[in-house]
């Protein structure tokens, strides 16, 4: 068999780095003799595939930037194929490969099982470009993953596409309307992550919550998933509050294998700017709901996204967003300054001076992140189950993840990746906890 390289280069969530692998998976084996292997270097790839997301501020220059640097080995390699995947060659199309002649390749998110078909037709020197959303589900027509053994954490795709349109958010127009995989093929996926040694594994979505493939839900999926012999642990994301069941909301409470955290993006505190990015929801509805949450599973670790200096925001709206996030004490978040996106309503919209959206930046990151410290510091003196993933960086460490999805490390020369383990933490650190092991 002809074996050449392929590096692939992934931006953004988690959906992107499985989608990543099932694209490795596609082309692994070509048929005829052919296939690529995943090398970690640009340098001596036959093939290079950037899979985009569209999300962040300049997303497409940035892909564009990227593509600029790899025209010294195309030159010296005339052979090199380059490829674009993802929410930028969605959004893109054509575009890409005007403004850069030397790309072999553009696929979208919902086209990406025709990889080998388009890798054929770039082969024979023409270009190859599918942005189309099909109505097959492209996870029927990928090839059946290898047997190898895996790592001890997975992601799984549910769901994907979103059709809340919120007024900022490009991913309507680049994944597509809110489409579930079926709750058997996804079972069946799941089974044979956990045969290769899989024991924790987060189910993705754009809308994960707004899952419809199981009667019952993401609920009746997770309880499902949960009576596996060997997963562990299941965890999902990205939510949405309009999608958080009372379902759910129990099998966070009952449902011992579903993890105590859980990322639920807000965006803003003000019901004004709320209103305005179409979210749908007020923040003394969001509040209510994590009070549910909370009663249900007292220990939950919650997580959220925010945009602040979102079009006609103003000083009182932002401390209605601080006020919200006092109130729920996050253990961790993700906050941005406002981007245009053209295409999207709010773009449209009167701009925040940049000065503003830097200085409430600054403002809510400092409180988020004296949030995060406070609760890491919290588990100082308490028992979690870390699941162990790699080795740390002195001899004999293992580092894993709690229940709570705080980086553990503990000394450990008995314990290797896979392994669940009591410990008792006994220190906290910028980014991660120190434990000793406890007897089992």
């Amino acid at each position: 068999m002809t074996v050449k390289k392929l590096f692939i280069k992934t931006y953004g969530c988690q959906m992107n780095v499985y989608d990543s692998e099932r694209m490795a998976e596609s082309l692994a084996d070509l048929g005829g003799g052919e296939g690529y292997v995943v090398t970690e270097t640009p340098d001596d790839a036959d093939m290079i595939l950037l899979n985009t997301c569209h999300i962040r501020e300049k997303a497409a220059e940035k892909v564009y930037s990227e593509l600029g640097r790899y025209k010294g080995l195309k030159a010296a390699k005339p052979d090199l194929k380059i490829g674009v995947a993802g929410c930028v060659a969605q959004a893109e199309g054509e575009e890409i490969i005007r403004r850069q002649p030397m790309v072999d390749l553009v696929v979208g998110p919902q086209s990406y099982h025709k990889l080998p078909q388009l890798t054929a037709k770039a082969g024979l020197g023409q270009k190859a470009l599918d942005t189309d959303f099909p109505e097959e589900d492209k996870f029927e027509h990928l090839k059946a993953r290898p047997k190898a053994k895996r790592g001890p954490t997975a992601f799984l795709t549910v769901q994907e596409g979103c059709d809340k349109f919120c007024a900022f958010c490009v991913v309507p127009y680049t994944r597509g309307a809110e489409v579930s995989r079926p709750a058997e093929r996804v079972m069946r996926e799941a089974r044979d992550l956990v045969e290769r040694g899989v024991r924790e594994i987060t189910l993705l979505g754009q809308n994960v919550n707004a899952y419809h493939g199981h009667d019952g839900g993401l609920a009746g999926l997770i309880r499902e998933l949960a009576a596996i012999d060997g997963l562990e642990r299941i965890r999902f994301t990205t939510s949405h509050p309009n999608d958080m069941d009372e379902a759910l909301i129990a099998a966070h409470g009952d449902c011992e294998k579903l993890m105590p955290y859980l990322h639920l993006p807000v965006q803003a505190g003000s019901d004004r700017i709320l209103k305005r990015m179409n979210r749908q929801h007020t923040a003394e509805q969001y509040l209510g709901l994590i009070e549910r949450l909370r009663a249900a599973r007292p220990d939950l670790h919650l997580s959220g996204d925010f945009i602040v200096g979102f079009p006609e925001e103003t000083e009182e709206d932002f401390q209605a967003t601080m006020e919200l996030v006092r109130a729920v004490r996050y253990g961790s978040a993700f906050s941005f300054k406002y981007s245009e996106r053209p295409g999207t309503p709010a773009a449209e919209r009167a701009q925040v001076p940049e000065a503003e959206k830097d200085d409430r930046l600054q403002r809510l990151q400092a409180l988020l992140t004296q949030q995060q410290r406070a609760l890491q510091d919290a588990m100082v003196g308490r028992e979690v189950q870390v699941l162990f993933e790699k080795p740390g960086r002195q001899p004999g460490q293992m580092v894993g993840k709690s229940e709570y999805l705080h980086a553990v490390h503990v000394e450990a020369p008995g314990i290797g990746p896979g392994d669940l383990a009591r410990v008792r933490i006994e220190s906290s650190g910028p980014n991660s906890l120190k434990g000793v092991l406890l007897p089992s």
